[in-house]
């Protein structure tokens, strides 16, 4: 097959997953576009990559503008519907994720460039953007896409029910792809091996992710589990803020700030080590708006299950009850009390423990991304 992947790019997501799955696949011919993510400076810019059975054969990176926000888009829009009609010609599929890169896709099928287009849904909310014409703009092509591409692929149930609720939009062609993980890839560690004594924390350090919350808790879970540590794997820009109230709260040997670790095998090694996670999300942002985990498949919870680690999160994100039914995941408040006894709990009984981190191996092989994508083919 011939196949083109354009994608968004701040870290790694689904677009990149499923160009290394077909790159794996030896696939024919391979054309992934990556346009940096508006806010993401530190990226590279615009870039393009072909691919021959597996093989890098071209590449191109343009720089990233500093530029308004607007004309960013027009640039980004432009530049893919460019190298589309460059580099595109008689392809079986063109997967844009998101509904500005599906809709080149849309343009170049209708020029007879490819057969069939897919509108892969990577985030969703009703208030996208707080520019209201940029907002319009977002939901004008989302409803195109869904309208008009071949099938919708949606992280989670919960971005076709709100399409249906929230603006009257459904299809027949939506389908669920949830987040996946590269199950054989990931090597867990025995459990007279793990750090019993450690939690953990992974991704971007910013004050919705409740990091604060659990620090707080720490001085209770101490008194109790006098060795705990806090393992925060990530940066941002909430980060020294964290690093006062760990000093403030005289917790500092109890937790420790390990950065960005850009390789994932060594991510996942690190993370698997560790006894449990927590994942603490908000339903509603500041202004009283869905938070965009609302209607997502948060990728850390995966990695955290993936990795043995069964996850203390807030009841948001769509799975929270099907992790806790599968003995997997605990649901938490993000009060410290809430946090700190239900930690207490799992670093109590190591029996307890040492179910759940089994549970949550086996909850996430059915995520495995050959799994995911090969299903997609039936």
């Amino acid at each position: 097959m011939k196949i083109a992947i354009t994608t968004h790019v701040f870290t790694t997501g689904p677009g990149q997953d499923f160009r290394d799955y077909l790159i794996s696949q030896k696939t024919e011919k391979l054309l992934f576009i990556g346009q940096p993510l508006f806010f993401a400076s530190h990226i590279v810019g615009p870039s393009y990559y072909l691919y021959t059975k597996g093989k890098l054969t071209k590449q191109v990176v343009t720089p990233n503008l500093n530029i308004p926000l607007i004309i960013k888009y027009v640039r980004c829009f432009m530049l893919t519907l460019f190298w589309g009609v460059k580099f595109i010609n008689d392809y079986d599929l063109f997967v844009g994720c998101n509904d500005l890169n599906a809709f080149v896709g849309l343009i170049l099928k209708k020029l007879g460039r490819v057969k069939k287009c897919v509108y892969y849904v990577i985030d969703y909310n009703p208030k996208r953007f707080d520019n209201i014409v940029l907002n319009h703009l977002y939901h004008w092509l989302d409803h195109v896409c869904v309208k008009y591409c071949d099938e919708t692929w949606n992280l989670s149930p919960r971005m076709e029910e709100g399409r249906k609720k929230f603006f009257n939009v459904s299809s027949r062609t939506q389908k669920l792809v949830p987040i996946g993980i590269w199950y054989k890839r990931i090597r867990v560690p025995p459990f007279a091996r793990i750090k019993r004594n450690s939690a953990v924390f992974a991704g971007h350090l910013i004050e919705k992710q409740g990091i604060q919350n659990i620090l707080q808790a720490i001085p209770e879970i101490i008194k109790v589990k006098p060795d705990f540590i806090f393992e925060i794997f990530g940066d941002g820009e909430f980060k020294p803020t964290l690093e006062a109230l760990t000093i403030r709260l005289n917790i500092q040997e109890h937790v420790k700030f390990h950065g960005y670790i850009q390789d994932h095998t060594d991510l996942e090694e690190k993370i698997s080590k560790g006894a449990f996670a927590f994942a603490l999300y908000d339903k509603y942002d500041a202004k009283g708006n869905f938070t965009f985990t609302y209607f997502a498949d948060p990728g850390k919870i995966k990695l955290f299950l993936a990795c043995g680690l069964p996850v203390l999160l807030t009841d948001v994100s769509y799975n929270a009850h099907d992790l806790v039914a599968a003995k997997c995941g605990l649901l938490i408040g993000r009060g410290r009390k809430s946090i700190s006894s239900t930690a207490i709990k799992l670093l109590k009984d190591p029996t307890l423990l040492k179910m759940y981190k089994k549970n949550a191996r086996d909850y996430a092989k059915r995520f495995d991304w050959p799994i995911i994508f090969e299903s997609l083919s039936r």
